[in-house]
């Protein structure tokens, strides 16, 4: 069952169109996932939408309305409906099946360090950095704390840290107050934001800290 969600206050942001299109997609994609966040996103639009539309207008906001709708009614409609083909990523001699708000995007290539397996997404926006991010089984990340914020969905298997153990759906939103070494038994396929490097803390993994910004 799925334990970690984003908060009201992130999905009413997304809803608001206020996020950065990299957290905006990983709320997409874990709505998609977890039917009781569904709900709630349904509700917290429906309530948005209320409280846009019942926004009291004067004569001239008014006139420019009806004029604005008068021009969309008489536009030509098109009532083909196009079938959504879903995105297969295949790992692992398996194939899962991307969120659409993952499958929308473009990845770029792929580059392994030891069992993990880290693939940009071709986003431009700056410091934050989304990726695919695979780890084969019996792999881990070594433990690290993060030097900004590191959010991680996961899409396929499991894994386990300090915390506990996720499932897939789980929304997982860390910071520098947070240690942890994530580890998997049978792999795992998660989507990840960071907007800065992690930061290794323990024995040779330590090394890793002036390139952990190009490897993670």
């Amino acid at each position: 069952m799925i334990k970690y969600h984003p908060s009201k206050q992130l999905m009413q942001k997304h809803i608001m169109g206020e996020l950065p299109v990299g957290l905006s997609v990983a709320i997409a994609a874990h709505i998609e996932l977890c039917d009781a966040c569904s709900k709630e996103f349904d509700l917290l639009e429906a309530k948005q939408a209320t409280e846009t539309f019942n926004v009291s207008v004067d004569d001239s906001d008014s006139h420019e309305f009806e004029s604005m709708m008068d021009d969309i009614v008489q536009l030509t409609m098109f009532d083909e409906v196009v079938a959504h083909e879903p995105e297969v990523f295949e790992y692992q001699d398996k194939r899962v099946q991307l969120p659409r708000a993952i499958a929308a995007l473009k990845l770029g290539s792929f580059m392994n360090a030891g069992k993990v397996s880290r693939a940009r997404f071709e986003l431009d926006e700056g410091p934050l950095r989304s990726s695919l991010l695979h780890i084969k089984p019996g792999g881990e990340i070594p433990e690290h704390t993060h030097t900004g914020f590191e959010l991680t969905l996961l899409l396929d298997g499991t894994f386990e840290d300090e915390s506990g153990q996720y499932v897939p759906g789980d929304f997982i939103m860390l910071d520098g107050r947070h240690n942890h070494t994530p580890k998997t038994k049978d792999g795992c396929l998660c989507f990840t934001l960071v907007d800065n490097a992690l930061h290794f803390n323990k024995g040779l993994s330590k090394l890793l800290n002036p390139i952990g910004k190009l490897i993670y």
